[in-house]
């Protein structure tokens, strides 16, 4: 009997929730870590969507930590470049081929990763 995963909440049921920094990056660190096991083309696909969902949830919060910093604040500017990164992978597809999909979902990854660093270095309050 094939195991059921559950699916991304929808924005409306995320909201007010806080994050779980340390679920997100253990879903990135699958794909980062050095002697990371291989990955199913079906979980692959699963994780690649939970990534893109953990994207969109950190992008709105590290923005919000970034409020309030000077214009020419190092990290403010770090901050959004990861963001715009960030932005710019979501629009990524799938991919046609096996290694396609790991190198889209290896690069969500680091994206969930950066953006993790940056609202913990930002001082997001979040587990």
């Amino acid at each position: 009997m094939p195991h059921r995963t559950a699916l991304p909440l929808t924005p409306e049921e995320a909201d007010g929730l806080p994050l779980d920094i340390a679920a997100m990056r253990a879903s990135a660190r699958r794909l980062l870590v050095q002697d990371a096991e291989p990955i199913s083309p079906e979980d692959l696909g699963i994780l690649a969507v939970l990534l893109r969902d953990h994207i969109q949830q950190l992008i709105p919060e590290v923005e919000a930590a970034t409020l309030g910093l000077p214009k020419d604040d190092i990290p403010l500017a770090c901050a959004l470049a990861c963001v715009g990164e960030a932005r710019m992978r979501l629009r990524l597809g799938a991919g046609d081929t096996a290694p396609v999909r790991l190198s889209v979902a290896v690069k969500l990854s680091r994206s969930v990763n950066a953006l993790c660093d940056h609202l913990v270095n930002l001082g997001g309050d979040h587990t």
